[in-house]
């Protein structure tokens, strides 16, 4: 059959005229695409108003969704909303300006950066538990946010600038952010977008001088902020602009800190979830990981079943469960045509519990990676949490190590118990996060933090909702 005598995919039934798919996507979209996927198949296409949208799950689509990206299909378009915020960087910048700035970001990312963040990561993690009384209670969503913004503002930005500017830099970064909408266009004259502007200039005027200092000193910083500055594009030569300079730091900071928190909040919470994983994990920090020994990138190594249940965090509780691209060149995808101008999601949530890749995918099983299962070494499309291809996050290693970190230290420290027993996915314009969740805590007593741990259970699967 010749390509443009392919059918498209088949539309999902229950589409209502003009609004099509729309509300219910809006009021439950894991439903309606579970539904997709039962009723029709892998691929099909759901209808959010006059716009055709294909859902592909599986790791062979994902491939396609991830490969042609850049080519046939355009990340950039989906996501224009946030331009107003953060301007032409990361993924929502051109292919080539992409490209021109990718070697800054991987730069910063680089092994030896790492080893100083892991530190940055430990001291601040530190300073949060040593401030907890011996026993309460927090919420743990919100706890998790303001960490990971001090961590991501430390490690990225250095512990200078943020005594620099003080609390007036997350003033204006809240206002900045509280004005993305996808739906609204950018430049009504709305409150919140007018502080969402006023604040983008007050925070460049508050930078500059500190980029002007930090030039004149290239060698006086060690954290991203130094190496944004010390950077230079590599076709001519000339440094980063401010503003762009600002565009990547906030970027950066809205990326590693949005999908880190919740993140953080959910491998917390399946772990207690889960008591006889949380064995496995708790002996093993005993052992390889004691208290009052620095946490370093040799021991999140040593900790492999924290690095199992944080990879299991991510197949269950992606943060962000769909992703989306527009077709800029009409594309052939699982014996379907794909017109351009149509727009193709995957969506991660759904194809992380396929069983033809996850055994017994409703469960929360972190040994399914460990030696001898490695599932996630099936397809290298299987597990989708932080993207894949040229745009796979390249964050990832640093989101990782704050989880392990973060985790580490608080279950090192303390007893641990949900008083919320069953936590929601919260889902908003922003990554996917627990709904308000409280745990309970009790310091441990000096003589059990520096006991040896007790014989290993072997782990009860159970289900996840």
């Amino acid at each position: 059959m010749e390509h443009n005598e392919l059918p498209t995919p088949p539309v999902l039934s229950g589409a209502m005229p003009v609004v099509g798919h729309a509300l219910e996507f809006l009021r439950n979209r894991p439903a309606l695409l579970q539904r997709g996927q039962k009723e029709v198949g892998p691929v099909f296409t759901v209808k959010l108003g006059p716009q055709n949208v294909v859902v592909m799950i599986g790791p062979e689509y994902h491939r396609v969704f991830f490969m042609e990206t850049d080519k046939k299909l355009n990340i950039a378009t989906p996501y224009k909303f946030l331009k107003v915020t953060f301007g032409e960087v990361l993924f929502i910048a051109g292919h080539d300006e992409y490209l021109r700035q990718k070697p800054f970001i991987t730069q910063a990312f680089r092994r030896e950066k790492m080893i100083h963040y892991i530190e940055v990561m430990g001291r601040e993690v530190q300073k949060w538990l040593d401030s907890l009384d011996d026993e309460g209670e927090f919420e743990i969503v919100d706890t998790m946010g303001r960490l990971a913004q001090t961590v991501a503002g430390n490690a990225l930005m250095g512990e200078e600038f943020m005594a620099r500017t003080g609390r007036e830099f997350w003033d204006l970064y809240g206002d900045i952010t509280a004005g993305i909408d996808p739906i609204l266009p950018p430049n009504l004259p709305l409150p919140r977008f007018i502080r969402r502007d006023r604040a983008r200039h007050d925070l460049l005027a508050i930078l500059q001088p500190i980029l002007e200092e930090r030039r004149a000193n290239p060698a006086g910083y060690n954290d991203f902020l130094q190496d944004f500055v010390n950077a230079e594009y590599s076709d001519t030569g000339e440094p980063i602009e401010d503003e762009v300079l600002l565009n990547l730091m906030l970027g950066l900071m809205f990326a590693g800190h949005e999908t880190t928190a919740g993140q953080a909040a959910w491998n917390v919470i399946l772990l207690l979830q889960h008591p006889d994983y949380l064995k496995l994990v708790q002996d093993e920090i005993a052992e390889k990981a004691p208290f009052g020994e620095p946490i370093t990138g040799k021991t999140l190594h040593a900790l492999t079943h924290m690095g199992y249940a944080v990879t299991e965090t991510e197949r269950l509780r992606p943060s962000a469960d769909i992703l989306l691209r527009d077709v800029d060149e009409e594309i052939e995808i699982g014996g379907y045509r794909v017109p351009a101008g149509w727009k193709v999601q995957v969506a991660g949530e759904l194809a992380h519990r396929l069983p033809q890749y996850f055994d017994q995918p409703d469960y929360y099983d972190p040994l399914r990676y460990a030696p001898g299962r490695e599932e996630d070494k099936a397809d290298r499309f299987a597990l989708i949490g932080f993207g894949g291809g040229t745009h796979k996050c390249t964050g990832m290693n640093f989101a990782n190590n704050e989880i392990s970190v973060i985790t580490t230290l608080l279950l090192q420290q303390f007893d641990l118990e949900l008083v919320t027993r069953k936590p929601e996915v919260q889902r908003g314009t922003g990554a996917n996060r627990p709904t308000p969740t409280v745990v309970r805590y009790r310091r441990k007593p000096l003589p059990e933090l520096a006991g040896a741990p007790a014989a290993a259970a072997e782990p009860v699967l159970a289900p996840v909702a």
